[in-house]
């Protein structure tokens, strides 16, 4: 693992997406993955089926972070244009590959399948680019440079990203602690910010829910790759409900 930490961004590429006809899957698995790795998921993209949205949005995202993971569009229909997108928004021109062609002949030879022209247009891949396994539907996804494009079915997805841990670089892992307090999230807001600001390296987050009876309370979440400014952090939110307890109503945070 390295002492840097490495940041990646997720690009969800589909007009089935942003007419909420699919419901992406994707981006909180992947999120958990690159947590687990050590690894900072910075932003999250969706664009449609449009060659020049996704390579704008390619070649802001790939200048800017460590990782970039693209899903959908790698399938055999007309808009499913992600590799030629990608191969546009690097330079390089794109056609079969011999290995991606091998995989899918043998996959569709086992099944009975008839080799037509759409179906292997998931064999066509960027030049340079290294292909992505696929143990579930074998048509493979691929990598160029810092960008590793995917298929949006999560199963598929899922299977790709496995595949490619290998070749990440991961940083520290973050750790977290949650303390839940029977407080509103106005109860807690300043004295939050005050032990926000006096640790540096920790990351809080406040997460409200209701209970039963419209009673209200607050999930409180630290985070940091230190255990020990975690700790020290988590310590002093748990204490909140006694100080706030402790004070007359009309001192009491707000």
């Amino acid at each position: 693992m390295s002492d840097t930490i490495p940041t990646a961004a997720v690009l969800l590429i589909g007009d089935e997406i942003l007419s909420g006809r699919t419901k992406d899957a994707n981006l909180g698995w992947i999120a958990d993955w690159l947590t687990a790795l050590g690894i900072d998921l910075k932003e999250a993209r969706v664009v449609s089926d449009d060659e020049a949205d996704i390579v704008a949005a390619l070649d802001a995202l790939r200048a800017r972070y460590s990782y970039v993971f693209t899903t959908g569009g790698i399938g055999p229909t007309h808009d499913d244009i992600t590799a030629d997108a990608v191969a546009k928004a690097f330079g390089v021109g794109i056609d079969h590959h011999p290995k991606a062609v091998a995989i899918l002949r043998a996959h569709f030879a086992e099944r009975g399948l008839p080799e037509t022209e759409a179906r292997m247009r998931m064999a066509r891949i960027p030049d340079t680019a290294e292909l992505i396994p696929n143990a579930v539907s074998k048509a493979p996804g691929f990598h160029i440079g810092n960008v590793f494009v995917m298929a949006g079915v999560p199963k598929i997805m899922q299977s790709m990203l496995e595949a490619v841990t290998s070749k990440l670089t991961g940083g520290r892992k973050i750790l977290s602690r949650t303390v839940t307090l029977n407080l509103g999230e106005g109860d807690v807001a300043k004295r939050l910010k005050e032990i926000q600001q006096a640790h540096d390296g920790v990351m809080i987050g406040s997460y409200p829910f209701e209970k039963e009876g419209g009673r209200y309370g607050t999930n409180i979440v630290i985070r940091s790759r230190d255990e020990e400014r975690m700790n020290a952090a988590a310590d002093e939110v748990a204490k909140i409900s006694d100080e706030v307890h402790a004070k007359p109503p009309e001192e009491a945070w707000s």
